[in-house]
């Protein structure tokens, strides 16, 4: 069976399905926006890009905490790179699945029931202005303190895009479709339909969407 996953990987890299490997180091991995700019969040802020300027420059990712809820006594893992683009403030991080916290937020991000972010910073009166108008506060700049997984977050934008070996997306193709597309084949065995699947599904980058027709190039392939 080892020696028909392999060819299957081989025959997927010649199809350029665009894959990637999936290291156990990326085990708990995931990344999204803690902040998004320019729209005006439940507590009537809105951010703007550079907020983060000052403590991006003066703080290293892993001196940003990584909380369960804003909870100071619940750090759940670390960030490992924090930017600003031009939709908000992206973040990658990684859970401490060694712990029981960790593990259980990365059952509930892989699940979708936990999706979202939120920031926690300190900020004084020069960094922000009160627009009367419209009733928000603009925030221009911030220190930020920590990023937390939230259950229902401040800015409903503030999600998370993409966790390692979890689907998050609407649309994207399921392991039971993969071993359904692999026993219609005709020409795996059901339970080297349930190796194959699992395989693929844990290697293909989810974020593309030509995994399905990638497979159906590799079955033809192995039909001639």
């Amino acid at each position: 069976m080892q020696d028909c996953l392999n060819e299957v990987s081989n025959v997927l890299d010649l199809f350029d399905c665009k894959y990637e490997k999936v290291d156990v180091d990326d085990e708990g991995t995931f990344e999204g926006y803690a902040s998004v700019f320019n729209n005006k969040d439940l507590g009537n802020d809105v951010i703007r890009k550079g907020a983060f300027a000052d403590t991006l420059m003066n703080k290293t990712p892993k001196q940003i905490k990584l909380l369960y809820q804003h909870k100071t006594d619940e750090p759940i893992g670390v960030v490992d790179s924090i930017e600003e683009d031009n939709k908000g403030l992206k973040i990658k991080g990684r859970l401490a699945l060694g712990t029981q916290r960790g593990k259980e937020v990365y059952e509930f991000m892989k699940m979708g029931a936990l999706d979202s972010m939120s920031i926690g910073y300190r900020i004084n009166q020069d960094g922000y202005k009160y627009d009367d108008k419209n009733k928000r506060r603009i925030i221009k700049s911030v220190d930020l303190m920590e990023v937390s997984m939230v259950t229902f977050p401040m800015n409903p934008k503030a999600t998370i895009s993409k966790v390692k070996n979890a689907d998050i997306e609407d649309g994207i193709v399921t392991k039971r479709e993969l071993e359904k597309l692999l026993r219609d084949s005709g020409i795996f065995s059901t339970t080297l339909c349930v190796h194959t699947a699992s395989m693929l599904y844990k290697s293909c980058n989810k974020e593309q969407r030509d995994v399905v027709e990638g497979c159906k190039q590799l079955l033809n392939t192995i039909k001639h």
